[in-house]
C-alpha cells in the first residue's frame, strides 16, 4: 500500500470542495436566473440521499466474499437509489410539465451530477481500508 502525502490529500479536498460548490451554485442559479424556485427541491435530495447508506450501512457484512446479504442494508441501498434517481428525474418532470424552463432543467441536472459525483469520489478516495495484518 502506498502512503498518501498530506499535500495530495489537501489538493483532493480542495478540488472536491470546488466541484461541490459548483454543483450547488448551478442548482441555485437554475432557480434564481429563471425566477422559479421549484428546482430547489433537488437540493434537498442531495442532502438526504447519503443518509440511508450511512444509517443502514452498519448492517453490511465486513467479509466481501461472504454470500450473506442483509435485507436492511439492501433497503438502505434501495432508498438511496430512489433519492438519486428522483434528484435527476424531478427536473425532467418539472420541465416536461412546463413548470421550469429546459435550461433550468439542464443546469439543475448538471449541478446534481457534480454533487453526486463529488460524493462518490470522496467516498472512494477516503474509504478506510482494512488490513489483514
Amino acid at each position: 500500500m502506498s502512503v498518501r502525502k498530506p499535500t495530495s490529500v489537501r489538493v483532493a479536498i480542495v478540488g472536491l470542495s470546488v466541484c461541490l460548490a459548483a454543483g450547488f451554485l448551478l442548482s441555485i442559479l437554475s432557480c434564481a436566473l429563471y425566477g422559479n424556485w421549484w428546482p430547489l427541491l433537488v437540493v434537498f435530495t442531495y442532502a438526504i440521499a447519503p443518509l440511508p447508506n450511512a444509517i443502514f450501512g452498519q448492517y453490511v457484512s465486513a467479509d466481501p466474499l461472504a454470500d450473506v446479504s442483509s435485507s436492511v442494508a439492501d433497503f438502505g441501498r434501495f432508498l438511496t437509489s430512489v433519492l438519486v434517481v428522483s434528484g435527476f428525474g424531478l427536473p425532467v418532470v418539472l420541465s416536461h410539465a412546463g413548470i421550469i424552463t429546459s435550461m433550468a432543467m439542464f443546469m439543475s441536472i448538471s449541478g446534481g451530477m457534480l454533487v453526486y459525483g463529488t460524493i462518490i469520489v470522496y467516498s472512494t478516495l477516503f474509504r478506510e481500508r482494512q488490513s489483514d495484518f
